[in-house]
């Protein structure tokens, strides 16, 4: 028997654990993520804002991405925050649908503004010179919400074809938000068409953008060999590699979790892999990105330092 969808059913999302004791240990960590998460990509912004020195193309994509990255980890952790500790883990049709949809959309802009920036990162090393002709504010304005743009439109063909599925009578969701390759376990129709646009869009969106990223950094990591202090060697590679660290974990868990075939299973299925990987693009990686891509930046620590003298002088 095929579930028609027209009723509005709830979905229920299974979470992370069924255990007492280790679902109070996960809420209180996903929670402290999700706080560092919103506080440390507030603060990024608020110090852009204030310091005319950081109004350049790098700091409008990090203040671009830190705007995403919030949205992102909350059109998410809240859900599943609630679902951690409460007894009703559904979610409406229209709730996972909405959830499935922005989750979508951010992810993937995710991933190209991050190329983006890479790039970014390529013309201002590798070449200097032309760098304020290259990455004008009409080329940024354009990359920036032509990244969104494109996941907007992907993002919505998407769920359309997601929730053309047959789910019988199946409404577990093994995992913690509501994820394609999560609907298309659980599916009991025929579900080709859904994932090779799926496959079509990883391929063409996500590993264009980290192949880009590679070469970008191919190209900085050339030119950097050739800075003859041994000391400024050290400290590009170093900031090149926390770069890549990040970008690395955040794509790589995307890749394997939208590239691996999908077993169905129905509703008689359980694999902690499917439900701990989203953690790491949903959470861990809006969590770091503010750290990672400013952390070394004199003028924003410098910046910061003085928004902390501030308070505490209005405090006196």
């Amino acid at each position: 028997m095929e579930l028609n969808l027209t009723v509005s059913p709830r979905f229920i999302l299974l979470g992370l654990s069924t255990d007492p004791q280790l679902k109070v240990i996960f809420f209180l960590i996903v929670l402290m993520m999700y706080l560092m998460t919103i506080s440390g990509n507030l603060v990024l912004i608020i110090i852009v804002r204030i310091n005319p020195a950081l109004h350049s193309p790098m700091y409008f994509f990090l203040t671009n991405l830190a705007i995403i990255d919030i949205c992102f980890s909350s059109s998410v952790v809240p859900v599943l925050l609630r679902n951690t500790l409460a007894k009703d883990k559904s979610i409406s049709f229209l709730g996972c649908a909405t959830q499935m949809y922005v989750s979508l959309a951010l992810g993937g802009a995710e991933c190209l503004l991050l190329a983006v920036m890479a790039y970014d990162r390529y013309a201002a090393i590798c070449r200097p010179l032309h760098y304020n002709i290259i990455m004008n504010k009409t080329l940024c304005f354009c990359l920036a919400v032509g990244s969104l743009s494109i996941e907007l439109i992907d993002a919505l063909v998407q769920v359309s074809f997601t929730f053309q599925l047959s789910f019988c009578n199946c409404l577990n969701i093994n995992n913690f938000v509501c994820e394609v390759p999560a609907f298309i376990r659980m599916s009991c129709g025929d579900t080709f068409v859904v994932e090779l646009y799926q496959y079509i869009t990883v391929a063409i969106i996500v590993m264009c953008a980290f192949f880009l990223i590679l070469i970008s950094y191919a190209r900085i990591i050339s030119s950097i060999l050739k800075i003859s202090s041994s000391q400024g060697r050290q400290k590009s590679f170093s900031t090149c590699t926390s770069h890549l660290t990040v970008v690395s974990l955040y794509y790589g868990t995307l890749l394997f979790v939208y590239l691996q075939p999908q077993r169905k299973h129905y509703c008689h299925y359980s694999n902690e892999t499917d439900m701990v990987l989203p953690i790491l693009y949903t959470t861990v990686t809006p969590m770091l990105n503010p750290f990672i891509y400013s952390v070394r930046n004199k003028d924003v620590k410098s910046t910061f330092i003085n928004l902390l003298k501030r308070k505490q002088n209005y405090r006196n």
